[in-house]
């Protein structure tokens, strides 16, 4: 029997130049089981669709920022970064994210996901400093909910998570991390919430994350001195749970989700709850006036002048 597979953009809503197609279905599984003729049709799509379009085919997801594939023996899926050059987290990127979290949780046979960069090198830069430097208000004030949201979807989805961290890992690259359920590094990287050398503050439930990963001594410190960890210290503090070298990081993190994924999922995933619920309600209580108090941080002059020296420092490196 022939499989519809869904296809679209924002609700299936694709739009085009001269009309709007609502797609239900595509009748092309027995195709697209060719690798050949995957190839091809995703040259096809690319072409006529918008850059920011999501699209699948059988069991894998695409978008100009994430590669997503399900193996369906195992309930394991894969979410691949790919925002170059640094996986920067811009709104759009926050947004794809989130989605692509809530999709594979629609998905029965799907239980984990392993989290990981197709950037060479970098894990996540952290946030996009171009959403917070002379920022429109009302975009700033949507960016700032959208890594709320993004937040709150990883950090508290039932199903198991593993950072798979192949690359440097800063400022919301270590968010994303720790808000995995087990992380596992390769060596030769940093990792760590560095906002302070930026001359920016953490908010409250990046601490509490943090807090809840290394202890409050620890957090507290690390905070206070913008503190990068190499991989080595990473493991040392609890901030990792793994370190294995860069060619062997996906079969370690396949093995690990393997054990996870072999717990009863409600049992699973209610022991998950218990331990992360206050720390999510916390924001969920207090999302509005904590995206006021960004908002209005942002803007201050000091802020905006430690955004700009530090961009006019990365274009420097850049330029050497």
């Amino acid at each position: 029997m022939m499989t519809h597979y869904s296809f679209g953009v924002s609700g299936n809503l694709v739009k085009f130049p001269y009309r709007e197609i609502y797609y239900h279905t595509l009748l092309l599984e027995p195709f697209l089981q060719v690798p050949d003729i995957q190839i091809m049709a995703s040259s096809i799509l690319r072409r006529f669709l918008p850059r920011k379009t999501t699209w699948m085919y059988g069991q894998r997801m695409m978008s100009s920022t994430i590669d997503v594939s399900v193996d369906e023996q195992t309930g394991i899926a894969l979410m691949r970064m790919k925002r170059k050059p640094v996986n920067s987290l811009n709104l759009e990127f926050l947004q794809d994210i989130r989605n692509t979290i809530v999709t594979l949780e629609q998905n029965k046979k799907c239980k984990g996901l392993i989290l990981t960069s197709d950037v060479p090198k970098i894990f996540s830069a952290g946030i996009d400093i171009l959403e917070m430097y002379q920022p429109n208000e009302e975009r700033l004030n949507s960016f700032w909910r959208a890594l709320q949201d993004m937040w709150l979807q990883l950090y508290m989805t039932p199903l198991a998570t593993i950072a798979a961290i192949n690359g440097h890992s800063p400022a919301g690259g270590c968010l994303i991390s720790i808000s995995c359920d087990y992380r596992i590094m390769a060596p030769n990287y940093t990792i760590g919430l560095n906002e302070t050398l930026l001359g920016i503050v953490a908010p409250f439930w990046f601490k509490d994350a943090m807090c809840n990963t290394v202890g409050h001594r620890e957090a507290e410190i690390a905070l206070a001195l913008g503190k990068l960890y190499s991989t080595e210290e990473a493991l040392q503090k609890g901030l990792v749970d793994e370190v294995v070298t860069s060619e062997q990081i996906m079969e370690a993190a396949q093995k690990k989700m393997l054990e996870y994924v072999k717990i009863p999922n409600m049992a699973r995933a209610m022991s998950k709850q218990l331990m992360r619920q206050e720390t999510a309600d916390k924001l969920r209580s207090t999302q509005d006036s904590d995206v006021q108090n960004f908002v209005n941080f942002c803007l201050q002059d000091k802020v905006q002048q430690s955004l700009g020296f530090y961009l006019e420092q990365l274009k420097k490196r850049k330029s050497k």
